[in-house]
């Protein structure tokens, strides 16, 4: 099998054993995975810091250690990626943003740093947009990052490189951020896996309401490979979970294990975009495997409220008016225009108004759990569209309605529950769609495992896409 395939496809599970068995090396692995992002990175824009020497450096440390039958872990010498926002020493943190003072930071964050000890191969970080709040590759730092599925369109954000990445060879193994859906929105949008840890299940620094990080992988498998190391503990997050013995490998298991589970089919998140026919009927789909697979499957009603989807948009339309405030007025003229006209609209907002929008994270969070109770698990599309224009910073390109598309997405944060998103179909232009596993908190595992069982029943996937014979 190893022979036959491109080595730049090959899943780390994949690699992991024919390191093992001697039959690849890190190094032409790592020496492949480049070749294919000079291939696609003239169009795709999807790095930053690539740095062919440094991967080719640490591929080589990693061949001697298995030379000697000594990794550091199953990932040692696998190829990866992390993106921006996650801090690696020496390195600095744009954020995204042209407004930024660009210095290096001085230690490893806890994804970083977990990689690291693994042994696995960075070969780069990948792009987002300005301050990590918009679903686009568009940055006023970065280059326009595009989906590789179709490079007029946006891979989403702000987890935007990662997810083109992921769809476009540059090595198994991805890691994002996701505050609201920045993790799903691209994954669903490229057509790649990825889970929305419980909060705290990864560690992060620094931490915040909803934030986590997560892998973004072509297989589910992957995922758990990667949960084994990143789920470790680090003390410099103060919102982590008590580290727990899970067996992550327990992931790879029979779509025989859907059988009575009993699955909440949420097809109107109750506010914003309405879902598109192509996306609904995908999820569907869906809906009838899990179906034939044993699982009880019952629509819910919805349970998100333009009210709670509004609060929260003012309350971090607050908070970046007063990131804006602390700049220069010659570094915020450097950010985007949509997100200094989204952050300057809350000028006129009162303490009692900014209160209330607050409160509508509590009120998402009560109604999330309260909806998902009588399920063992939640499905639903990803994002009620498919991915648009890559030049526009919104599905809506209005800085006032800035958030209509992730109201599948965002109660999941605040409710700190797992959700993934893995493929689930095409529309009828051959763009992917993303269905969206949610579990009980806690239930990160759970959420892999049927997750795995999916992947295993769904329809054929497509072929992953080349980069174009021109680039």
């Amino acid at each position: 099998m190893v022979v036959n395939q491109r080595l730049h496809d090959l899943s780390a599970t994949e690699l992991s054993a024919a390191y093992r068995e001697r039959k690849l090396s890190p190094v032409e692995v790592t020496q492949a995975v480049l070749n294919r992002i000079e291939r696609w990175e003239p169009r795709l824009q999807a790095t930053w810091l690539l740095n062919p020497e440094s991967a080719l450096a640490q591929a080589r440390a990693s061949e001697a250690r298995w030379q000697r039958g000594e990794p550091l872990s199953r990932l040692d010498g696998v190829p990866s990626t992390l993106k921006e926002n996650i801090a690696t020493r020496g390195d600095p943190l744009p954020a995204g943003t042209a407004a930024v003072e660009l210095r290096p930071a001085a230690a490893d964050a806890p994804p970083a740093a977990r990689m690291k000890e693994a042994g696995a191969v960075i070969a780069s970080k990948t792009t987002m947009p300005d301050y990590g709040m918009l679903s686009s590759g568009l940055s006023s730092f970065h280059k326009l990052s595009r989906n590789p599925w179709d490079l007029s369109k946006t891979p989403g954000g702000s987890s935007a490189g990662a997810g083109a990445a992921a769809a476009a060879g540059y090595g198994p193994l991805h890691i994002g951020t996701d505050i609201g859906g920045s993790l799903r929105l691209p994954a669903g949008w490229c057509g790649v896996f990825t889970l929305k840890p419980s909060l705290g299940r990864i560690p992060i620094d620094p931490p915040y309401m909803g934030r986590a990080a997560g892998p973004m992988t072509r297989t589910v498998l992957d995922a758990a490979l990667m949960m084994e190391v990143l789920s470790k503990a680090d003390a410099r997050d103060s919102m982590s979970l008590p580290m727990q013995d899970i067996d992550w490998s327990s992931a790879d298991c029979h779509p025989e294990s859907l059988r009575g589970l009993r699955i909440g089919l949420w097809l109107d998140a109750g506010c914003g975009l309405d879902v598109e026919p192509d996306i609904r009927a995908a999820v569907e789909r869906a809906a009838r495997l899990f179906e034939e697979a044993g699982a009880i499957v019952e629509p819910m009603r919805p349970f998100m409220t333009q009210e709670m989807l509004d609060g929260m948009d003012h309350f971090w339309r607050m908070r970046s008016m007063v990131d804006m405030n602390a700049l220069t007025s010659q570094q915020k003229a450097k950010v985007l225009p949509y997100i200094r006209a989204w952050a300057d609209s809350a000028a006129g907002f009162t303490g009692e108004h900014v209160f209330r929008a607050f409160s509508q994270f509590h009120a998402t969070r009560v109604a999330a759990v309260t909806a998902c109770a009588a399920f063992d698990y939640v499905i639903s599309p990803t994002a009620p569209n498919a991915p648009v224009a890559a030049k526009l910073p919104s599905p809506t390109n209005d800085p006032l309605r800035p958030l209509e598309h992730i109201g599948f997405t965002v109660p999941f944060n605040m409710s700190e529950q797992p959700a993934s998103s893995i493929n689930c179909g095409y529309t009828k232009g051959g763009l992917p769609i993303g269905l969206q596993i949610a579990g009980r908190r806690f239930d990160d595992l759970g959420v892999l495992r049927v997750s795995r069982a999916y992947e295993q029943i769904r329809e054929t996937q497509r072929p992953w896409p080349e980069p174009p014979t021109n680039a």
